[in-house]
């Protein structure tokens, strides 16, 4: 259930146990608070109800410089889904939003709107005009309006670093995309519309499902071993170039195309989703279509070969890409 607007949360949500962040990513130290949320939620019989902002509070304070987003809102919420909450609640985030103050916060949308039982948030959330909104600022409100507070302490990987959202980013901008789903937990995906292309690649026997990514959208160019994932849920491996194909279409916007094995179908409309799995190679401009279309079988070749030994990284990932 996702829901955009205070009046519209629904009675059956009150009494709930609610995980506070932005939660860009989902991943895995995000996820150490949110699996707070829902063995809380289960032990005392409540709901469990994401709370998050939309659009990205950076976005809204530098509009010129839109924020990278992981996981788009519905993504978020799709995510929030499989790992088990009831609801996610995406708060419109405005400058004027922005200016209200952390006790008008937790009063109205906390106690008033959620009639929360307990919240979840990590060590540096803050909230609130001037960011007065601390975890120690909610124990005390905690206190004196009667729910309780769970404050869930920094998650680092193997190697002991923190991982963030930021750290990712700089994976996937890099298309070390093995490295990002090690710290997200499952493998980076993307959500867009199926566009209508020139249709080249039908003629040279490669169809391609054509999406256009979000102009603030930072992966790297280049050729990838992924799976598609159709809107009925059902699962196909392909191969994808994102970049601006400079041996057919030099002065093109990114584009990013996924050849799907076995599969004729026109899905033009629908919203698919990419979950990338290996970087193969650079994006290349080769002399004559002929050349391109021998790389593209190596790329296929290559590409399934990568997905034929790929394992899911745990039970949101089964969930994602593998059911």
């Amino acid at each position: 259930m996702r829901i955009t607007a205070l009046q519209d949360i629904p009675p059956e949500l009150h009494d709930c146990v609610v995980a506070i962040g932005n939660f860009d990513g989902v991943h895995r130290g995000h996820q150490a608070v949110l699996d707070v949320a829902l063995e809380q939620a289960s032990s005392a019989g409540v709901p469990a109800v994401v709370l998050t902002f939309e659009p990205h509070p950076r976005t809204v304070f530098k509009p010129d410089q839109p924020v990278f987003r992981l996981t788009p809102a519905p993504l978020k919420a799709e995510l929030a889904g499989l790992m088990g909450f009831a609801a996610v609640v995406e708060l419109p985030f405005t400058k004027d939003f922005a200016q209200q103050s952390a006790e008008t916060f937790v009063e109205n949308v906390l106690v008033d709107a959620l009639g929360i039982s307990r919240v979840v948030t990590g060590f540096n959330f803050h909230f609130g005009r001037a960011r007065q909104g601390s975890p120690e600022f909610l124990n005390q409100a905690g206190e004196r309006l009667g729910f309780a507070v769970t404050v869930v302490e920094p998650f680092e990987d193997e190697s002991a670093e923190l991982v963030s959202s930021s750290r990712i980013r700089a994976c996937i901008r890099d298309g070390d995309v093995a490295q990002a789903a090690a710290l997200l937990g499952y493998h980076y995906t993307v959500q867009a519309e199926v566009l209508q292309g020139k249709k080249l690649g039908r003629t040279l026997g490669f169809p391609t499902a054509n999406m256009a990514l979000p102009g603030e959208a930072d992966l790297r160019t280049g050729i990838y071993a992924v799976r598609f994932l159709r809107h009925d849920g059902k699962i196909h491996d392909g191969v994808a170039s994102f970049g601006n194909r400079p041996t057919v279409d030099r002065d093109g916007a990114p584009l990013l195309e996924t050849f799907i094995f076995d599969f004729d179908r026109e899905i033009y409309g629908e919203i698919c989703s990419v979950v990338f799995f290996s970087h193969l190679r650079e994006e290349m401009k080769f002399n004559g279509l002929d050349l391109l279309v021998e790389q593209m079988k190596r790329d296929t070749a290559e590409a399934k070969a990568v997905l034929a030994t790929i394992r899911p990284l745990g039970a949101l990932d089964q969930a994602l890409a593998f059911s």
